[in-house]
């Protein structure tokens, strides 16, 4: 691979103020694109962007709320301005705080949770696609997870929001299949941030079991998502798509 194999490319990545979407945009820009990175906390975002400009590589601060129509519109809006159009994007913004069982749960949080994972994803989505059209090609790829196979007690809302993102990924390239844009899932699989802190000391003081507890997953860091996310952003326009590629050790 080049040394720059995104070079002349523009990028713009969700939920780029931490985690995985702090280090693909890190990744992307090192790579020779211009990052549009969007979040919804704006000090973690100036926190991306800094060390990317330190870097040498070019970078754009779009605070968005990904749930939010205007929000998208407007994100991609100021990626085309700044740098004339946007060929990558990367849905990863998402998270979970419903941790309930569904009898114990609060209706409000398991739609909140879906709204973030599966809504978002589809305004970000539906929102870039005439920008890559613009472009006459793209990749997009969704940040999936492995709760959206197996799912667990307690996770309902997340693994259901995952389970459609991946049918939403599936189905877009179906619908996208005579362009050159291209939609593939990426799955990473259990990966330490923020989100995850107390996961494991959760699990066992509930004596239940998470990816995180399985003794033959691997454990990763943000980084080790890297490779994936720039192989599939540097494959050709003809590459795969509709796929679902995993860094996990376990069966989905």
């Amino acid at each position: 691979m080049p040394d720059h194999p995104l070079a002349g490319k523009v990028s713009v990545i969700t939920g780029a103020g931490r985690g995985i979407g702090r280090a693909i945009a890190l990744a992307y820009a090192a790579a020779g694109s211009a990052v549009v990175c969007a979040a919804r906390s704006e000090a973690q975002l100036a926190e991306t962007v800094a060390a990317i400009e330190a870097a040498g590589g070019r970078a754009l601060a779009v605070p968005a709320d990904v749930t939010d129509r205007a929000d998208n519109e407007r994100l991609f809006e100021r990626a085309a301005e700044a740098f004339g159009g946007v060929d990558i994007v990367v849905i990863n913004a998402g998270g979970n705080t419903d941790r309930k069982p569904i009898e114990q749960g609060e209706v409000d949080d398991w739609i909140a949770v879906v709204e973030l994972n599966l809504i978002g994803a589809y305004l970000t989505l539906k929102t870039c696609l005439p920008h890559l059209r613009r472009r006459g090609a793209g990749k997009i790829i969704t940040v999936g997870s492995g709760m959206g196979r197996r799912g667990a007690p307690g996770a309902s809302s997340y693994a259901a929001a995952k389970a459609g993102l991946s049918l939403l990924t599936r189905v877009a390239a179906q619908e996208l299949g005579d362009s050159l844009i291209t939609i593939n899932e990426l799955i990473p699989g259990p990966v330490r941030t923020a989100l995850t802190a107390g996961v494991e000391e959760r699990a066992k003081a509930s004596g239940g079991a998470t990816p995180f507890t399985n003794p033959v997953e691997w454990i990763k860091t943000p980084e080790d998502v890297v490779p994936l996310a720039l192989f599939l952003a540097t494959q050709p326009d003809r590459g795969p798509t509709g796929q679902t590629f995993s860094l996990m050790r376990r069966d989905m």
